[in-house]
């Protein structure tokens, strides 16, 4: 048996990404997005509303960055989604988070939160803003002994639609491109 619930935006997992940007003084910013996703190989889609200041920023600068936000800062990932920058110009400062400049765009990397991309404005579209990514970096806290990403440390936390929810992203349960060829007839 299956329960029809309607049209909703139910899709599973959310990433909860955090898009940083600085305003026309220097000042940064941020918000928390959850729909959004990689639309090609280097590119990033995020549906924002062009009210947000977040979009004012972008198009000023062309630049912003995506954090992906984690289990320990769940506080702060949330607040920079429910406090508007619009009304609440120095959010950042007021709950102590520890920003630097991004090293490839003008954009702000919020040290908390364990990966970033840096992003150069690519487009805007009647969904949203496509970013084409130029970097990535990882804090060195979430890498395993190889120098990969271990998902265990990144704690990475993904939104829950129909709940409400934050939840961790947690447990391996396969290796992508491999295990379905075990279906494969030949």
């Amino acid at each position: 048996m299956r329960k029809n619930f309607g049209v909703k935006s139910w899709l599973y997992p959310q990433p909860v990404l955090i898009v940083g940007t600085y305003d026309e003084n220097g000042v940064p910013n941020a918000m928390n997005a959850a729909w959004g996703g990689m639309c090609d190989y280097n590119e990033i889609i995020m549906d924002l509303a062009h009210s947000h200041k977040t979009v004012a920023n972008i198009r000023a600068t062309g630049e912003f960055t995506v954090s992906i936000a984690d289990a320990p800062h769940v506080l702060e990932a949330d607040y920079v989604g429910i406090v508007s920058a619009n009304k609440v110009p120095d959010k950042l400062a007021k709950i102590g988070l520890t920003i630097t400049k991004a090293e490839f765009v003008n954009a702000p990397v919020i040290e908390e939160f364990p990966i970033t991309l840096e992003c150069k404005l690519k487009k805007f579209t009647d969904e949203g803003v496509v970013g084409e990514i130029v970097n990535v970096s990882v804090a060195e806290r979430v890498l395993d002994a190889e120098g990969n990403i271990d998902v265990a440390k990144l704690q990475a936390i993904v939104y829950d639609p129909a709940n409400h929810g934050y939840h961790v992203l947690g447990e391996r349960v396969g290796t992508a491109f491999a295990d379905g060829k075990k279906l494969i007839k030949e």
